[in-house]
């Protein structure tokens, strides 16, 4: 389902001759398991739609155990219990059940995941990406400058890369395969020639549901014409010098794949987000990439019960991730909205049903994983090292920004193209723009930190990502960047610099 302000894109697919495709498009956007079912299981009151809840206790076995059987006399059946965050997923039909077990002992918030009901999960084709032939004499002639350069074949259509020195840092240390980067996602094609290399299946697995499916390419898209994000995510953060197509950031570091997006609706929910940061962290992940926002809710009110208690289960988890080790890194969003106003208008939420304009509250009402505290919020830049028309900003919300294209930003040739360069299910490349696109470069230069100081924190890396970044300041005459030279609304600390990353 498309709606405005997500970090979700579509593209329209290019060839350019490898497969290159240029693209344009936003998409406004240890556990304890019951078996998975292949569609979701009944509850014992069904007199309503059936619906996913997040109820959150104290952390344990013990305390875990009583709720899970109240919640079982309240109508509801147990899916997973994350028992080390005290997080537990429910299905129930009973309309009353939400209300009910937030009356249990132990039980310290509860609420609906969604507001459309669940439905046996599948896929379907929904069209291909519109394409337009490029000369291939253009690309020839590109990668034949870039081989004498020793460059990879399109890295001089990625303007991204020198514009945070992630060029230089490959010469220095491009990373350390003790590294991986989680990619919470649309899933990742782990079979293109540009991330196979870098790919660890180890640490990859379909989160959707709330049940970790580890199974050989469970990660995968579940339609490569569509859920195409996380693929593209992959390869700005870990694409390899191999002689194919593109580079990352931090092209010698392992990525992973956690797929967190619904068949058909590509919508992410928090019992899938929950599961994700958990099983990152309990896989050894040192950096997480979060190019979305917890539907479907674009901001999750505290004074909602469901959206208070989606809140506190996502913020549990990636809680955890901080403290096994993971630096969280998230898109700020794509709406233009400052989000240290005081007070905002959120005309896409419930996106999973209808829409109803409302006003919010950011310091109540949060962009969930973006705001949660100690993920490092990312704004996107251009090549003019100006804010992306479309991102985010705020004072004080912002911590570092990164290129994520804009199309009236316009590089140089050969670049050509204002837009990020990345991998494309299927062996392909695209052109894509958004928040979305400069996360990854944050995930990426992060990596590069962690690959140079290994015993780094994550509270650690951000204060280097912070002290490292270049701030170009506010531009003159613009009205919506405030602050200061050092620290502003529309950068945070400044853009990541990948070189100093590896250097200091």
């Amino acid at each position: 389902m498309a709606h405005p302000g997500s970090r979700r894109m579509r593209a329209l697919a290019v060839p350019l001759g490898l497969a290159l495709t240029a693209s344009l498009g936003f998409l406004p956007n240890a556990a304890t398991a019951a078996p998975q079912d292949s569609a979701p299981a009944a509850a014992a009151s069904a007199d309503g739609p059936l619906l996913s809840y997040v109820v959150n206790t104290a952390p344990g076995h013990a305390t875990v155990g009583k709720v899970k059987k109240a919640i079982a006399q309240a109508g509801g059946k147990v899916i997973v219990a994350h028992e080390q965050i005290g997080v537990i997923v429910v299905h129930s039909a009973d309309p009353q059940f939400a209300a009910t077990v937030r009356t249990v002992p132990g039980v310290q918030s509860a609420g609906a995941t969604r507001t459309a009901p669940l439905k046996a999960q599948g896929t379907t084709d929904v069209g291909k990406p519109q394409k337009i032939d490029l000369p291939k004499s253009q690309l020839k002639a590109a990668g034949q400058a870039a081989k004498a350069k020793g460059e990879e074949p399109l890295e001089p259509l990625q303007w991204d890369l020198p514009a945070i020195k992630a060029d230089k840092a490959a010469k220095v240390n491009p990373g350390s395969k003790n590294v991986t980067v989680a990619v919470i996602d649309t899933g990742v094609d782990d079979t293109h020639p540009d991330l196979k290399a870098n790919f660890s299946a180890k640490q990859s697995a379909n989160c959707v549901g709330g049940v970790a499916d580890t199974s050989k390419g469970a990660w995968r898209p579940w339609n490569p014409d569509e859920d195409y994000h996380g693929t593209h995510v992959a390869g700005t953060i870990a694409a390899a010098r191999n002689g194919v197509g593109v580079s990352g950031v931090a092209p010698g570091v392992k990525i992973s794949a956690v797929k967190v997006s619904e068949p058909e609706t590509s919508l992410f929910y928090a019992e899938s987000v929950v599961c994700a940061f958990v099983f990152a962290a309990d896989h050894g992940v040192e950096v997480t990439n979060n190019s979305y926002y917890v539907d479907p809710w674009m901001f999750n009110c505290k004074n909602d019960a469901d959206q208070a208690a989606i809140i506190d289960a996502v913020g549990r988890a990636a809680s955890y991730a901080q403290r096994k080790g993971a630096i969280n890194v998230a898109a700020a969003g794509n709406s233009a909205m400052d989000l240290g106003a005081a007070q905002l208008t959120d005309t896409s939420s419930p996106n999973d049903t209808t829409p109803v304009e409302r006003k919010v509250t950011p310091k109540t009402c949060w962009d969930v994983p973006t705001q949660l505290p100690g993920t490092v919020t990312v704004a996107a830049s251009g090549v003019q090292k100006l804010k992306s028309y479309y991102s985010n900003y705020g004072l004080n919300q912002i911590d570092v920004a990164a290129p994520g294209g804009d199309t009236k930003q316009v590089p140089e040739l050969p670049a050509k193209n204002g837009n990020i360069l990345s991998t494309m299910p299927g062996g392909d490349w695209a052109y894509l723009a958004g928040t979305s696109m400069a996360s990854p470069h944050v995930a990426g230069v992060a990596a590069l930190v962690k690959s140079a100081h290994p015993k780094a924190s994550p509270q650690e890396i951000q204060w280097l990502l912070k002290e490292q970044a270049d701030n170009p300041g506010c531009p003159t005459g613009e009205t919506t960047c405030t602050g200061t030279k050092h620290v502003n609304s529309h950068f945070g600390y400044g853009i990541v610099d990948a070189l100093d990353a590896v250097k200091k």
